[in-house]
């Protein structure tokens, strides 16, 4: 099958993203060309590190992987993506790893953005701060064990980023292998 590929016109653009129009396509596009990070932070003792924190979009609060944009920060445009995640854990549980592998880099929703993020998986953790997140960011940490975390998920009610179950399946499969 051969690739229809027309030229894309922005219909609007913000500090981060912009909406894009080809052909009767209409998506969100980054307005930048590196890929988001997530990070699968797992302890000495088997436990995961989640996030929760209020989402605009979805009006709710959303269990997820500590995440965030890449060369978002003036004067870091060009940190390269394990910086990116190594700041995110820190900003927003307050740990530092001294292990990090790269799980695995694919799109988030491809049927409505261009966005790729990159999944690392972070492990000998040190707890150096409070985490939380900065500025405007409210984060509650959780730690919850690896054995039974799914559970755990599905008890909460509450939204779960679904890039999560993709880190902790791509996390459990490399684990499983050392």
């Amino acid at each position: 099958m051969m690739s229809q590929r027309n030229e894309s016109q922005t219909a609007w653009s913000g500090r981060h993203v912009s909406v894009a129009v080809r052909g009767n396509w209409e998506y969100a596009t980054r307005n930048t060309d590196k890929p988001a990070v997530a990070i699968v932070a797992v302890t000495d003792d088997q436990r995961v590190i989640l996030v929760e924190q209020y989402r605009p979009p979805v009006d709710r609060k959303v269990l997820e992987l500590p995440a965030g944009l890449t060369g978002d920060i003036p004067g870091e445009e060009n940190e390269s993506l394990v910086e990116a995640a190594r700041r995110e854990l820190l900003e927003e549980t307050g740990y530092i790893a001294h292990r990090w592998s790269e799980l695995v880099m694919g799109c988030t929703s491809p049927g409505l953005t261009d966005e790729l993020i990159a999944l690392f998986l972070a492990q000998d953790l040190e707890k150096v701060g409070p985490g939380g997140g900065v500025e405007n960011e409210a984060i509650e940490i959780h730690l919850v064990p690896l054995d039974g975390l799914l559970e755990w998920l599905v008890e909460r009610a509450l939204h779960i980023d679904l890039k999560t179950l993709a880190g902790l399946y791509a996390a459990e499969r490399k684990l499983k292998n050392e």
